[in-house]
């Protein structure tokens, strides 16, 4: 499978296996009228399959979903088709309106305008915490 270099813009690489489309909704990525490439179940010789994202437009990316979901990938910078920059992403300590706190008591459950907030409070098993309630980040598959 051969997919096209773009010209100015950025790639998102090393993405987990299967969690693209994940990326793909949470980075509202479907709001972009410029050409998009999801590869998936990629050959990877690092990771055996990877899923790959190319954006052919040069965006602001939230780094802290990127590293909410998937803490290995990496950016890549495209100008003049060349890789101008790479960057890695890492687990965020705090995620603001990145997932919701699953709590009805929670004060975010009454309170439409205040921000979901959670804490990164166990890095090692990748637990977040609502900074309200206390609450534990609903698990998925990180």
């Amino acid at each position: 499978m051969n997919i096209d270099s773009i010209k100015n813009g950025i790639v998102i690489d090393h993405i987990t296996a299967g969690k693209s489309m994940e990326l793909y909704a949470l980075l509202n990525l479907d709001s972009l009228s410029c050409p998009i490439v999801i590869g998936k179940n990629l050959p990877s010789d690092k990771m055996g399959k990877k899923d790959i994202i190319k954006i052919d437009a040069d965006i602001e990316l939230n780094t802290d979903i990127l590293g909410y979901i998937d803490p290995d990938v990496t950016i890549n910078i495209i100008k003049d088709g060349k890789i101008t920059d790479k960057k890695t992403v890492s687990l965020p300590e705090r995620l603001v309106n990145v997932i919701s706190c699953k709590n009805p008591r929670c004060i975010t459950s009454c309170e439409q305008e205040l921000d979901q907030v959670f804490t990164l409070t166990d890095k090692e098993n990748r637990i977040y915490r609502c900074l309200y309630c206390e609450t534990k980040a609903k698990e998925e598959n990180h």
